[in-house]
Parts: C-alpha cells; sequence; structure tokens
C-alpha cells in the first residue's frame, strides 16, 4: 500500500518529500570514507612521514633525487596507460533498438544546489531526452534551505513527468546523500544521474536501455562520455578542461572497459541497473566523489561497468578561482576513495586492485608529485646537493618527461579527433602548466582532507549565452 505523502513547508509553498518508497531502500556501506585512515593506514602513514623526515636530515641529495625518480617513474607509468588506451581502438556495441513497449521504465536524478540561473536551461535538456513519457520520471533534487532555486522551478510549467523533490535538512550536505534521497523513491528499473549543466544526447537513454537489455546479467553501469562545450571567446584553461575530458572519456574509459577493468565513474551521465546499485547501498553520502566510490564498490561486489556511445555536453571552468575548488575536490575524493577500497573487499579482488592502482593510485601520485619533483630539483642546485654538482634533470630524465607529455598528447589528440574534434598544439604543449596547477589543487585536496574530508566545494554553473558546442 502507497504511504502517505509527506510535505515540507519552505517559502511559503508546500513541497512533496516522500513519495511512494521501494520495496528496498537504500543502506549505507559498513566502510566508507566517514572513516578517513584505518589503524593500520595511520600506522603505515606514521612511519612513511618518519622515513622520509630521517631521509632528509641525514641524506638529503639521495632522498631527493629518490623522490624525483620515483615521481617520473610513476608518471611514466601513467603515460603508458594513456599511450596504450589511445592505441586500443575503440570497441563497438551494436545492440539492437528496443521498441517502445519494450523499453524499461527510467529515472532520471538530476541533484542541485544554488542553481536557479540554470533551472529553465535544464528542464529544456530534459525535455529534448527522447524516451516515453510514461515510463520516464524525472526528479529534480533540491536542498530545503536553497529557496532560490525552489522559487525558480516553482516558477516553471513542468511537464508532468518532472518532479521538484526536496532534501529534508540534515548531514552531510552533498550530492550523493540528495542521490540516496530520491534513490528511495525511484520507480525505474534503470537510472541516470544528470548534472545542472548537462545537455545530454536525446537518444542516450534509448542507447543504454538496449545495451542492458542486451547485455550480460552483472552489467550494472554504463557510462556516458561527458563533452565540454566552450566560450565563444575560450581561455587557456577552458581548453586544457576539454582535452582533458577527451582524454579521459573518450580513450581511457573506453579502453578499460575493453579490458574488462573497473574505473572511476565520472559525476554525471553514468546509468545503472537498480537493482545492483540498491545491492551495494546506493552512494557513500561522505564521499565527495562518490561517482568514483560507487563505481568500485559495483566491481568489488562482482558487477561489470561498460560505456555508452551518446555523449552529454558540459561546461567547463573558465577561472582559475573556480577550478581550483573542483579539482581540490576530485582530489580529496579520489584519495578517500582509494582509501577506503584499499581496506575493503576491492584489495582481495586481484582485477579491481589492479583497476585501482592504474586509475586512482597513478593519478594521485602523479597530482601530489610533480611540484615536489620540480621544487626538489631546485632545491638541489641552489644547495649544490646534485650528485655531479649541478645535474638536476639529466638525460634520463629529460627523456622521461618528454615521453610522459608525449603519452599524455597523444591521448589528448586521440580524444579530440573521437570527441569530433581536433587537438592544438599550443594547448598539448600546455599540459605542463597543468600538472603543476595539479600541485597546486592537491596541497589544498591534503587541508581539506585532513580538516574538512566531506566538504564540498560547490563549482558555479552559468546559462549557455554565449556558448558554442565544442
Amino acid at each position: 500500500m502507497a504511504r502517505e505523502e509527506r510535505r515540507l513547508h519552505v517559502d511559503g509553498l508546500d513541497h512533496a518529500v516522500l513519495p511512494d518508497p521501494p520495496l528496498v531502500a537504500p543502506v549505507p556501506p559498513a566502510d566508507g570514507a566517514h572513516r578517513r585512515l584505518s589503524p593500520a593506514q595511520g600506522f603505515l602513514l606514521v612511519a612513511l612521514l618518519l622515513g622520509l623526515t630521517a631521509g632528509l636530515a641525514t641524506a638529503p641529495g639521495a632522498t631527493l633525487a629518490a623522490l624525483k625518480w620515483t615521481g617520473l617513474a610513476l608518471f611514466a607509468l601513467l603515460a603508458t596507460l594513456r599511450l596504450v588506451a589511445a592505441l586500443t581502438p575503440r570497441r563497438v556495441v551494436a545492440a539492437p533498438a528496443l521498441p517502445d513497449d519494450a523499453l524499461p521504465t527510467y529515472t532520471v536524478l538530476a541533484p542541485l544546489y544554488k542553481e536557479a540561473s540554470v533551472a529553465a536551461e535544464l528542464v529544456a535538456n530534459l525535455g529534448r531526452l527522447d524516451y516515453p513519457r510514461d515510463r520516464l520520471q524525472v526528479l529534480v533534487v533540491l536542498e530545503a534551505d536553497d529557496g532560490e532555486t525552489i522559487s525558480a522551478f516553482h516558477a516553471l510549467d513542468l511537464p508532468a513527468f518532472i518532479q521538484v523533490l526536496i532534501v529534508p535538512p540534515g548531514g552531510p550536505k552533498t550530492k550523493p546523500r540528495a542521490c540516496n534521497h530520491a534513490l528511495e523513491r525511484a520507480r525505474g528499473e534503470l537510472l541516470v544521474i544528470y548534472d545542472a549543466e548537462d545537455a545530454p544526447d536525446p537518444l542516450q537513454l534509448r542507447e543504454a536501455a538496449a545495451r542492458f537489455a542486451a547485455g550480460p546479467a552483472e552489467l550494472a553501469c554504463l557510462q556516458a562520455p561527458l563533452r565540454i562545450e566552450i566560450p565563444t571567446i575560450a581561455g587557456f584553461l577552458p581548453r586544457q578542461f576539454q582535452q582533458e575530458y577527451a582524454a579521459h572519456f573518450e580513450v581511457l574509459l573506453p579502453a578499460l572497459a575493453r579490458w574488462r577493468l573497473a574505473f572511476p565513474l565520472g559525476g554525471t551521465s553514468n546509468h545503472f541497473a537498480v537493482g545492483p546499485l540498491r545491492a551495494v547501498g546506493g552512494w557513500d553520502a561522505f564521499n565527495v566523489t562518490e561517482d568514483a566510490d560507487v563505481g568500485f564498490r559495483l566491481a568489488a561486489a562482482g558487477y561489470a561497468l561498460d560505456v555508452v556511445d551518446p555523449p552529454t555536453l558540459e561546461t567547463a571552468p573558465t577561472t582559475w578561482k573556480a577550478w581550483r575548488p573542483q579539482r581540490a575536490r576530485w582530489i580529496k575524493g579520489h584519495l578517500a576513495t582509494l582509501l577506503v577500497h584499499l581496506r575493503g573487499p576491492a584489495a582481495r579482488r586481484p582485477r579491481v586492485a589492479l583497476a585501482l592502482f592504474l586509475t586512482l593510485f597513478l593519478s594521485l601520485a602523479s597530482t601530489h608529485l610533480h611540484a615536489p619533483i620540480f621544487a626538489g630539483a631546485v632545491l638541489l642546485v641552489l644547495v649544490d646537493l646534485a650528485p655531479d654538482g649541478h645535474a638536476v634533470i639529466d638525460q634520463a630524465g629529460l627523456a622521461l618527461l618528454v615521453y610522459a607529455w608525449s603519452g599524455s598528447a597523444i591521448a589528448a589528440s586521440v580524444g579530440r579527433r573521437r570527441a569530433g574534434g581536433t587537438a592544438r598544439w599550443l594547448d598539448l604543449l600546455g599540459l605542463p602548466a597543468i600538472w603543476l596547477a595539479q600541485g597546486w589543487a592537491g596541497c589544498h585536496a591534503l587541508w581539506q582532507f585532513v580538516r574538512r574530508p566531506h566538504h564540498w566545494d560547490k563549482t558555479p554553473h552559468a546559462p549557455r549565452a554565449g556558448r558554442r558546442l565544442a
């Protein structure tokens, strides 16, 4: 029997907060980002810091050189992964289209916070989805204290398949908590998440439904590629963001899927089979990159991930002020995800553990070692600690750096071509600048991991006026 709907009174308006619940509600994970370190991880961290301190005190030149070569080797390994992924042909999966009467019910979640300016644009983009309206449930999920966005949606003439759902006050105030609240009310057999600025391909739901129908029983999630559209007058930062997304979503993730390895999901356009999603407890409300976490939790539980072709258009940060907090949140969340899964069942599954190493570990190591490598190189010269008195980056080190850049540049070029564009040499040559900026964001991420591990830095979005499709 349907449970009686409760109402939440916000800004003089009544809003539904509890439609009919599902048969099985999600449960929080037994271990998650609410616990930063296990005792064993804490002991290892202290031992590592003590060993590094002792090395710098007793043999600073050798310690800095070891740090340099370790960083360069890890960075070269990450570049090799990207190069091999770029050389791996993209797998073409032909799934027969489903007639309307065979399509499953689909739930779309659109969690928003302080996004009043893009409310009408989001509704228009969701209205372009080519899917039978009687089998489509769209839940726009808003926070109770976000009166401006609530009012913006109240002012719109929403179609019947779009409902506004208000998350009751509570903590942590994160996107995954809002998604879990909506998951309890999802009626669909399949579910996808879109962000406020997303413009998904109208056929994306149909393609994903066909892939689930034709795929193996263990298929739990399909990730659609995210493609960046940039301002008409694009600066350095949006173009770097664009080629970074191209390398990740058009090259790396399809290759990992072809190799049958797990991968960190993107924050949007991931299509789930609702049964497996509920079976693993939904999203970790304390993880600020809940997307990466849930992908590895699904893999650790024996489910499979794959990719789907129809893309979603997104916007990129256009200022460093907007870029740094977003990137720091990603780094902080990936660190939390890695630590959680290294002490969980994922570490006991060799293929999932390998995927964790190739994606999260290598990326985090490169992020946090870029700046120390360059700083250590400068320090070796200033205090004359280099073994030969002056060599900082010798020929072998320079070769590793060039190789690392080449692998990343090739992956970006292949990704841009697959996305329908072309890479620019000036943007490819700018990759080292972004690597150093990653270190800057990484320092902020480490500080927040200690002081504010569950704080969600909000990324502002603006309407698409003045933007062009990439």
